[in-house]
C-alpha cells in the first residue's frame, strides 16, 4: 500500500471516541491547524480534506507522539495542504442585514437600515444606513477601509520608535499579491485587507515595512531589524502565507 493510501485509509469511528480537539503546530516554519480525534484505534492516521489536516490516534498517546508522527510525513502533509490552499478560492462576500464580516480576527455583525447611504460604527457593529438601491458591499467596504486606515495609522505610531525610526504617513493599497510596501517618499501602504486577520499578523506587516526604512532590503541585517520587535515573525510569515488564498473579497 501507498503512503498516502495508507495516511489517508479511514477507520469506522467508535462510539466512546473523544470529541475532535483543534491545535497548531509549526511545520518547517509553516504554522498548521489539526484537529485530533481519539478513540479505540491501534495506529495513527493522517487524512487532509476540506477541513484541513485530520488526526486519528490511539486514546493513551500524547500530543508529543501525535506531532513527532506529524514531523515524519512532513513533506505529505505540506504537498497536500499547499494542493489545497491552491484549489482555495476567495470568499465573496454578499453584504446584507444580519451579515457577519471579519474584522482583526473576530466576527463582527452588520445592520441594515432604511438611510442615506452612510455608515458608522457602533462599538463593533457596523450599522449601514442605505437606499433601497444601495451597494450594500461598496458601503461596507468603504467602511472597512476607513477603520483600516485609523487602525494601522495608530499601529505606525506605535511600533516606529521600537524600531527606532520617525513615524511615516500611512496609505492603504488594494494589491491582490502584496501586504505592504514602503519608501521614503511615499512612506507605508499596507493592503487594507489585512484588518480582515488576527492584531498580530497586521503587526507583522507593519513592523516589516517600517524595518524598510533601516534597510531596503531582505537581508540578514533587515531580519535582524524585524526580530528584534517581532520575534515570531516567521510563524506569523507562514500564517499570512496559509491565509492569503482565503481571504474574504468584500
Amino acid at each position: 500500500m501507498r503512503l498516502e493510501q495508507l495516511l489517508l485509509f479511514r477507520t469506522t469511528l467508535p462510539p466512546e471516541a473523544t470529541e475532535p480537539r483543534q491545535r497548531l503546530m509549526v511545520l518547517n516554519q509553516n504554522v498548521v491547524p489539526y484537529v485530533v480525534r481519539q478513540g479505540s484505534r491501534r495506529r495513527l492516521t493522517l487524512n487532509i480534506d476540506d477541513r484541513g489536516l485530520r488526526v486519528g490516534a490511539p486514546k493513551r498517546i500524547t500530543t508529543t507522539e501525535i506531532e513527532a508522527f506529524i514531523h515524519q510525513h512532513a513533506d505529505w502533509v505540506l504537498i497536500k495542504l499547499a494542493e489545497l490552499s491552491a484549489r482555495a478560492q476567495p470568499r465573496h462576500l454578499a453584504i446584507k442585514d444580519g451579515s457577519r464580516l471579519p474584522l482583526l480576527g473576530n466576527l463582527v455583525p452588520v445592520r441594515v437600515l432604511p438611510g442615506h447611504n452612510r455608515s458608522r460604527w457602533i462599538a463593533d457593529t457596523l450599522l449601514l444606513e442605505a437606499r433601497a438601491d444601495a451597494d450594500l458591499n461598496l458601503l461596507a467596504r468603504r467602511a472597512v477601509q476607513k477603520r483600516a486606515l485609523a487602525h494601522f495609522t495608530e499601529r505606525i505610531n506605535e511600533f516606529a520608535p521600537q524600531v527606532r525610526v520617525n513615524a511615516p504617513s500611512v496609505g492603504l493599497s488594494s494589491a491582490r499579491t502584496r501586504w505592504g510596501s514602503c519608501s521614503e517618499k511615499t512612506g507605508v501602504r499596507l493592503n487594507w485587507r489585512l484588518i480582515h486577520l488576527p492584531p498580530h499578523l497586521g503587526d507583522y506587516v507593519v513592523v516589516h515595512e517600517l524595518a524598510h526604512l533601516h534597510e531596503m532590503n531582505h537581508s540578514a541585517k533587515f531580519w535582524a531589524v524585524v526580530e528584534s520587535v517581532c520575534p515570531n515573525w516567521k510563524s506569523a510569515r507562514a500564517e499570512l502565507k496559509a491565509i492569503a488564498p482565503t481571504l474574504p473579497l468584500l
